[in-house]
């Protein structure tokens, strides 16, 4: 029996190659379109999908493959019956379906495309065709992934056809790759329906990229994977240029270090522990950032992870490599710092690129039997949304400081208390069971410093005690959401002691 493929792709790498390998082992090639074309320019001998239907294609390319002759050749199972049925029809079967779909993730992803353009980029025969071959695995192996071309040619060069255990794992990956399509679509059309809704429905789905060692610890395993339709500036696309392999809990708080500096725009510098800042800073330079943040408490530094909002140049390269750290983010990294930071065996380093995202879109939350979803905590608060509801008023350097400290504390885990002076984290009390308490670990880590400091809290206050607290350590100025109903109490307190108090309107619980 003669061996044939259906071959219709839009992702076109390696194409060519895999072709020629095709037709060297004697098998006849259907194609269509642009993939007909690109073939026909490179030599290669192509039969074409209409001279397979007896019918042209029509609707602008609408419909091109639904039709029994194509369809029957895939999905025939390999049984007498069926190859006798084809035989008495004029239907030639299909070996090898190499199919991928057009990129409908892309195009939506293009500023200011339109319905329009989106429902045209809606794959029908392509999805069609995959499903029917992974259906027939059996008999009919599918191809979506070009990177498994070389395994392909290979296979056939040595065994005349493909295991059955690859066909069932490309099976797989074609089943996986029409359902991330379809998830794409889904997405798309929900947020043309309802933009500011949640759909009834939520998929969740992502191609892996490794296995971790480990999860947050030794007995639990875990791995990572990449959303569909990444298209780059996120953790996820994010290149690791040196180091050991991730760990999960570098993950999660390389996460956390990025959403810190990725608030500011001048550059900044924090040092991650446990997902917390254990120090925060601005600098007239990286260098200046990185050393200020790192001074803001050493002792916890030691084996945290690094985040820069600016590329690592030679001078910052050589400050951080004075100390053992776990990991490093950043935009990118000079060659003169790589050389450095390559001398360090172990530390990773991960270059976010170019043009990173400063959000994301959502944050999801597994639960029991189910997961939640809500807004990523985006909000920018800036001078003009503040409401200064003290005596005493704060001039602009406090206020830009009040700022500094806020947008610090919105990444502490709750309950959390963020002491700053002169754009540099002084005290961090985290993960607390009460406000008062949280404000004493930040005070006290402050110790001296905090006589002229500010003082940022996620939530607001509950009773007066911690404005009390504060003032006695010689906080001036407290930034805070306000809407407790002791409010006035807080204020009155303030007012008490001089201090200048402001009410964001917005508050940062981070659980």
């Amino acid at each position: 029996m003669s061996k044939r493929a259906l071959v219709s792709v839009s992702d076109k790498r390696g194409l060519v190659q895999f072709a020629k390998g095709l037709t060297d082992l004697g098998f006849e090639i259907v194609s269509t379109g642009g993939t007909a074309r690109t073939l026909k320019e490179a030599g290669v001998a192509v039969t074409s999908a209409s001279d397979v239907t007896g019918f042209p294609e029509i609707l602008e390319g609408r419909v091109k493959t639904l039709h029994p002759n194509i369809h029957a050749g895939i999905l025939a199972k390999g049984e007498q019956k069926h190859l006798e049925q084809l035989d008495r029809l004029g239907i030639k079967p299909f070996n090898l379906v190499v199919v991928n779909l057009y990129p409908f993730g892309a195009t939506v992803a293009k500023p200011g495309v339109t319905l329009e353009e989106a429902i045209e980029n809606i794959d029908i025969g392509g999805p069609s065709m995959v499903r029917a071959a992974a259906k027939n695995y059996e008999r009919v192996a599918v191809v979506v992934n070009p990177d498994r071309y070389e395994e392909v040619i290979v296979q056939l060069q040595q065994k005349g056809e493909i295991d059955r255990q690859s066909r069932l794992e490309m099976a797989l990956e074609a089943f996986t790759h029409t359902a991330g399509y379809d998830m794409a679509i889904s997405r798309y059309l929900n947020r043309v329906v309802d933009p500011d809704g949640f759909p009834s429905s939520w998929f969740v789905g992502g191609e892996k990229v490794q296995e971790l060692r480990y999860g947050e610890n030794p007995h639990q395993k875990a791995a990572f994977y990449r959303g569909y339709g990444n298209t780059g500036g996120t953790l996820a696309a994010a290149r690791q240029l040196h180091g050991k392999e991730l760990s999960y809990n570098n993950l999660v708080d390389l996460q956390a270090a990025w959403s810190v500096v990725a608030e500011f725009e001048q550059p900044a510098a924090t040092v991650i522990k446990h997902t917390n800042p254990c120090g925060t800073a601005l600098g007239f330079d990286i260098l200046e950032a990185y050393t200020r943040a790192y001074a803001a408490d050493p002792i916890s530094a030691f084996g945290g992870i690094i985040g820069l909002n600016r590329p690592v140049d030679k001078k910052t390269a050589q400050e951080i490599s004075k100390t053992f750290m776990e990991a490093v983010i950043a935009p990118s990294y000079s060659s003169e710092a790589l050389a450095i930071l390559e001398t360090k065996k172990n530390v990773r380093l991960l270059a976010m690129g170019d043009s990173p995202k400063k959000e994301q879109e959502y944050w999801i939350e597994p639960v029991s039997g189910g997961f939640l979803v809500q807004e990523w905590d985006d909000v920018r608060v800036t001078e003009k949304d503040l409401q200064i509801v003290s005596q005493k008023q704060p001039d602009t350097k406090m206020l830009e400081e009040l700022l500094f400290a806020w947008k610090v504390v919105k990444h502490v885990k709750s309950n959390a208390i963020v002491v700053t002076k002169n754009k540099q984290t002084l005290g961090v009390g985290a993960g607390q069971m009460n406000r008062v308490g949280a404000a004493r670990i930040a005070l006290e880590q402050a110790d001296k410093e905090a006589r002229g400091a500010v003082m940022a809290s996620d939530a607001f206050f509950p009773f007066s005690d911690t404005v009390e607290l504060a003032a006695q350590r010689g906080i001036k100025a407290v930034i805070q959401p306000g809407g407790s109903i002791r409010d006035e109490d807080t204020i009155k307190k303030a007012d008490e002691y001089g201090l200048v108090m402001v009410f964001t309107g917005i508050r940062h619980f981070k659980h």
